[in-house]
């Protein structure tokens, strides 16, 4: 897989929210109703990546400050859009993403990246608890809903290979 750094309202950026949305209207009845700011994801605040298969877009992620505190991370990003079209499930590359995120958010003096994801979602929680991430006080938008999931990970040292 080929990860490039686009802006969210690339093209291919747009095709894969908007596929992200259907899915959550699938699993959850309604579109993520979170505020986002495009420029949430651009520098110096955050940065937005596509993922793609010989050329094909099939995946996204992303990261953007967050004013959370957690793990002892003096600064935080937060990660948003994680997707995976269904055709290319099951491959690795959620993980591959993830870890792109971690690496791109030490690089630019994050200590730690949140997230939150949704009960309805088993193989999100399971891709974060199995990378390491580990449950946090639920924040943002859904904080507090029933069907809201939250994690974070320190990723000062983890992300570059220092320390596990």
């Amino acid at each position: 897989m080929q990860i490039q750094r686009v802006p969210i309202t690339h093209p291919d950026a747009r095709l894969l929210v908007e596929a992200v949305q259907e899915e959550y209207v699938v699993r959850y009845g309604g579109r993520d109703d979170s505020p986002i700011d495009p420029m949430d994801f651009e520098d110096p605040l955050g940065r937005f990546f596509v993922g793609y298969l010989d050329g094909t877009p099939v995946a996204t992620g992303a990261w953007r400050r967050s004013t959370v505190r957690a793990l002892g991370a003096d600064v935080t990003a937060e990660v948003k859009r994680m997707y995976v079209v269904p055709a290319a499930q099951r491959r690795g590359i959620a993980r591959r993403m993830l870890a792109h995120l971690e690496v791109t958010a030490a690089e630019a003096g994050y200590g730690a990246l949140v997230l939150e994801t949704g009960m309805r979602q088993p193989e999100a929680i399971s891709l974060y608890l199995s990378s390491g991430y580990e449950p946090i006080e639920g924040f943002g938008h859904y904080a507090g809903s029933d069907l809201s999931r939250c994690f974070g990970r320190r990723i000062d040292t983890a992300a570059t290979g220092s320390a596990g």
